[in-house]
């Protein structure tokens, strides 16, 4: 394994190729939540359910559980340089293939490109980073690197109505814009990444084998976080794709729902870059189960369908989403079956088992729409899972106790 330069020989270098990680995952953040502004347009063009819908959303992630793997062993064969610009042209591909579809079936074909590229960033972030800073710096640059997608969620949600659609005319137009905005992230990574060596190497050459994935999970206290991943991402991709939706299912135009749905995306990246910075390892699973209990919350005030407290569920789904995640990798990568050599692996497994949970997201919602003709009983889903999600969480502290 490569030990992480010290910050004194990387000087300004590692925060440029820094901006260039952010703007690569920022990328990825638009991509992610592109569609959703867009599902009234999408649904009456195509002429297709919300059940198929949920599947359409639902394709990247399933994608993405089984390129994780090979994509970080991509990652340790070319490079994080090569790696993330060409993640970014894989995500330029998917938005104009998405331009481009026809039919309900090209749709989910392009959108299940997106997976493909979709772990090249989330592994690569991370070993690029860690390659680069070392630590309080890293802590920083973590939660810096981390808000990209967030911001690149924002720019989705708020401006599709508001803008992008009244701009090019048509939800295809829209897609054609976020190809652009692919494009100019991973030129501007290559410029950036240019600057420093580290960014040519691996920060973890540990090889990603089914044996050294299979040592990991055979660990009760790695499964159980795993557990927890699946129900964050189901929690944070069905939101995403569903809430600009739900907001104008209650009657809002495309613009307002687009503002109103970017708010726990506003409020997460606050809360991406203060509440894993209190998570010291004492407080990690305490406040995670918090925040488990918050989601349950949330979910109960977003299903009253009532002005104000759905603008409370909004925020503390932005406090929730904006740290869940962030604070179950800290869990993970500090496990005492977790070693250091393979911690950029628990990464990657990590993401593959998070995104069965954002498979299952979009998916559900979709088909208890149609089942029930309403939102609310996909609403509901989130009351269990954040039920679930807490005594997960229970049960690992339990666990750590014990050990």
């Amino acid at each position: 394994m490569t030990s992480p330069p010290d910050d004194a020989s990387q000087g300004a270098a590692r925060w440029i190729v820094l901006a260039g990680v952010w703007l690569a995952y920022c990328a990825f953040g638009a991509t992610a939540a592109g569609l959703a502004p867009l599902l009234p347009e999408v649904r009456e063009e195509l002429g297709i359910g919300n059940t198929t819908l949920g599947a359409i959303l639902g394709a990247w992630p399933l994608v993405y559980i089984a390129a994780a793997i090979p994509a970080g062993a991509l990652l340790d064969a070319i490079g994080v340089r090569t790696g993330l610009f060409l993640a970014t042209l894989v995500i330029l591909v998917s938005n104009l293939l998405r331009a481009w579809a026809d039919t309900p079936v090209e749709l989910l074909c392009a959108v299940g490109v997106f997976g493909l590229g979709g772990p090249l960033i989330s592994v690569g972030a991370p070993k690029t980073i860690s390659a680069l800073f070392t630590g309080p710096s890293l802590g920083m640059a973590i939660g810096i690197y981390m808000t990209g997608p967030n911001v690149g969620a924002i720019l989705a949600l708020s401006l599709t109505g508001s803008l992008l659609l009244p701009m090019t005319g048509s939800w295809r137009g829209v897609m054609m814009v976020h190809a652009g905005f692919a494009l100019v992230a991973g030129l501007v990574w290559l410029i950036a990444a240019g600057v420093s060596p580290g960014t040519n190497r691996s920060a973890d050459r540990e090889p990603f084998s089914a044996a050294a994935v299979g040592a990991l999970v055979r660990s009760r206290d790695v499964v159980l976080v795993l557990a927890m991943a699946v129900g964050i991402f189901y929690i944070n991709h069905a939101l995403n794709n569903w809430l600009p939706a739900l907001l104008r299912a209650s009657g809002m135009d495309a613009q307002t729902a687009g503002y109103w749905a970017s708010i726990p995306t506003a409020v997460g990246l606050v809360a991406a870059l203060t509440i894993p910075r209190l998570a010291t390892p004492e407080r990690r699973l305490p406040m995670l189960i918090a925040l488990f209990a918050t989601a349950f919350v949330a979910s109960l005030l977003l299903a009253s369908g009532q002005s104000w407290p759905v603008l409370a569920g909004l925020v503390l789904q932005g406090l929730v989403r904006g740290a869940m995640n962030s604070i179950a990798i800290l869990v993970l990568m500090e496990l005492p079956s977790v070693p250091q050599h393979r911690v950029g692996l628990a990464g990657g497994v990590f993401f593959a088992a998070a995104e069965i949970g954002g498979v299952l997201g979009p998916f559900t919602f979709g088909v208890l729409r149609d089942a029930t003709g309403d939102f609310q009983a996909p609403i509901y889903s989130l009351t269990l899972v954040s039920v679930a999600l807490a005594a997960l969480g229970l049960l690992l502290m339990r666990q750590s106790r014990k050990g």
